[in-house]
């Protein structure tokens, strides 16, 4: 085992082509399975909307199924767009999830709308309010999830059930320096998504932990960074099994909202030169090979982001490969499950 490193799970329940929205939720209920044996710390879920590749838009349901699927793991959202809603009915669900599964539940939030904005205004009516209120609404979370709203808040006498002492661990999203700085303000732990800013991450994380402000939700800084990785026996075999990433990202940046491709149809592309530099460039925010050369690059990554742990986002053209994936990285690191 890796001293002091640990490794978690961020699942974005992939639909493929040919399969169904379904087989993704089954598929991200048998990896949570799968990662508790494996070793691995915590299993995200991720919330999106309108996307026909991505199945899950309520994490805060599936991770119901995924907590009382597993017994040790820690299991989270990665995460709850809070724009979308009241920051009070957020505190409600998520202390019946800590009550339900106490010390088990991470409440992860950010401030994407998840989707594109014509699906924003549907989720909101068509009053669709952006990021504004960001801060005020987590702080307002944290309120009453605590019990323990500042005097003069106009709903400071409002119970939120089920009452108790515990509360979810607090987490804020980013890929910008705009999340790592608040977060360092409001003391919270804080995430940065390298699989979709491969640049600048490392600075905003340091930024995060010499900016911090200690509070009563956290007394030090914990910076984790989210990684895109795909674990194959071999550096060529992981560069085959990648072609479907490569064209899924490809296609986002066309506009084509479809499943993701599977190994087939991303050979059957018909790729021009510059569909290949887009693709290179994709490529910067995706740690892809063999367990050696991923384990290597994964421990410069941790060290250059200065992060307390990392959390691994994988998708392929087919979910066996995909377990695979986490499998070979558990072992490259020495992951332990509960078992042992």
């Amino acid at each position: 085992m890796t001293p002091g490193f640990a490794l978690s799970v961020l699942d974005q329940s992939p639909v493929i082509s040919g399969g169904s929205p379904a087989a993704a939720i089954h598929a991200t209920i048998e990896l949570a399975i799968a990662a508790e044996r494996l070793g691995y710390k915590r299993y995200w879920l991720a919330e999106h909307h309108g996307l026909a590749g991505l199945a899950d838009p309520c994490p805060e349901i599936l991770l119901t199924r995924v907590a009382a699927a597993t017994r040790t793991l820690r299991v989270g959202t990665g995460g709850i767009m809070l724009p979308y809603y009241s920051a009070f009915k957020v505190a409600e669900v998520f202390r019946m999830l800590e009550t339900l599964f106490p010390g088990r539940i991470d409440l992860g939030v950010g401030r994407a709308p998840g989707g594109d904005l014509r699906t924003a205004q549907a989720m909101t009516s068509g009053e669709y309010r952006g990021a504004p209120e960001f801060p005020g609404q987590i702080q307002d979370v944290i309120g009453y999830l605590s019990g323990a709203l500042p005097d003069g808040h106009p709903y400071q006498d409002v119970l939120v059930q089920p009452a108790g002492a515990a509360a979810p661990e607090f987490w804020v999203l980013g890929s910008s320096d705009y999340g790592g700085a608040l977060a360092a303000a409001l003391g919270l732990r804080f995430t940065f998504a390298h699989f979709i800013t491969a640049q600048g991450g490392d600075a905003v994380t340091r930024a995060y932990r010499q900016q911090f402000r200690p509070s009563a939700a956290l007394r030090a800084p914990q910076a984790m960074a989210a990684v895109f990785v795909l674990c194959a026996e071999t550096d060529a075999e992981a560069e085959r099994l990648a072609a479907a990433i490569d064209l899924r990202r490809l296609q986002m940046d066309q506009g084509i909202n479809g499943p993701i491709p599977t190994l087939a149809e991303a050979a059957a592309w018909r790729y021009t030169e510059a569909d290949r530099l887009r693709i290179r460039q994709h490529r910067q925010r995706a740690v892809i090979g063999s367990p050696a050369r991923v384990r290597e690059q994964l421990l410069v990554l941790r060290e250059r982001y200065a992060a307390d742990e990392l959390v691994v986002v994988t998708i392929t053209g087919d979910y066996a490969s995909r377990l695979r994936s986490y499998e070979l990285l558990a072992e490259a690191f020495g992951l332990a499950g509960p078992a042992a």
